[in-house]
């Protein structure tokens, strides 16, 4: 009996401790090809999966496994209309309620054009960014074209996992059978599947911004805006300290954005209804004025729109005075 393709892939991962090894940046994108045209078994999948994320993925992986997805993601997004900033949305909301959907829907109201997206629910008891979107009013596409209509007419869209990478959708759904998160919730965040010219990724865990920036310098990649964001969203604390790192035309860049508030407790619900209701200024909330104003001071120098991180505060604080009111 010959053996199955995808087996040295999960041997080279699972031998013992001197003799196993990391896979190699052209092995992870021949492994993820295979996976990606259905060419491995679930328990095949489940395994690979579960032994990378206990060796922990190094850079070159990630890189492999881009190389094997973002080709596939650029030919179904061939059609879209080009954007300024790839926004990805896969940790879902716990604890704060979306900031970061008024922050891009305030960016995408002046002029910089934003695809958000993300996976399905994946995680129990958090909401995730198609579903709170719809209950802010906003009409998610059905497909490509028709994000690309609503990018030409909002300068925003969303796009869900299963369409520009469907295999990924259903690797991420794992979690339910698994009870871990795996490297697909990493490389989800990395895709760019439009090929934006910054991609903005937000972190949980600060040990992942080396594995996400080693992973973009490998791919070549120029623009990337990184920090931990709430939750693991792209969304500034504003009442931490948040270091943003990234690259910057393929060089090394880094700031600090100071705390705006002194710590607060989270609301213990998460509420895109009180996000309208803050925009539309029918209640106050300081935090949440705070974080769309971090976050979106942060979008703009990650563009080089601003030269620093207060002229980019300033900004934000003159596009929230004249913001569309109704937009949500």
């Amino acid at each position: 009996m010959t053996e199955h393709a995808f087996a040295p892939y999960v041997r080279t991962l699972g031998r013992g401790k001197r003799a196993r090894r990391s896979l190699t940046r052209e092995e992870a994108a021949e492994a993820m090809g295979l996976i990606l045209n259905g060419r491995a078994t679930d328990a095949q999948v489940g395994a690979f999966l579960m032994l990378l994320r206990v060796k922990e993925e190094t850079p070159e992986e990630l890189a492999g496994f881009l190389d094997a997805c973002r080709p596939r993601c650029a030919e179904r997004l061939a059609a879209l209309p080009p954007v300024d900033v790839d926004w990805p949305g896969y940790a879902g909301k716990k604890k704060h309620h979306p900031w970061y959907l008024a922050a891009a829907r305030l960016l995408a109201g002046h002029g910089v054009r934003i695809l958000l997206h993300g996976g399905p629910a994946h995680t129990p008891h958090r909401r995730y960014s198609d579903d709170m979107l719809a209950e802010l009013g906003f009409a998610l596409p059905g497909s490509v074209a028709e994000a690309g209509a609503q990018l030409e007419r909002d300068g925003l869209t969303y796009l869900g996992l299963d369409h520009f990478c469907a295999p990924l959708a259903d690797l991420l759904m794992l979690r339910f059978e698994l009870g871990l998160r795996s490297p697909i919730n990493t490389l989800a965040r990395s895709l760019n599947p439009a090929g934006a010219p910054l991609s903005m990724q937000s972190v949980f865990h600060p040990a992942y911004l080396e594995l996400h920036l080693g992973a973009a310098r490998l791919c070549g990649d120029r623009h990337l805006l990184l920090f931990k964001g709430e939750g693991g969203e792209p969304e500034i604390r504003p009442d931490a300290r948040t270091a943003l790192t990234g690259l910057r035309h393929g060089e090394p860049a880094e700031a600090v954005l100071d705390a705006a508030l002194p710590r607060q407790a989270p609301p213990g619900e998460v509420s895109p209804t009180h996000v309208r209701a803050v925009w539309r200024g029918e209640t106050g909330d300081d935090y949440g004025v705070a974080a769309i104003r971090g976050t979106v001071a942060t979008v703009l120098w990650g563009l080089e729109k601003v030269a620093s991180l207060e002229e980019g505060l300033k900004v934000a604080d003159a596009l929230w005075e004249a913001r569309d009111r109704q937009a949500f």
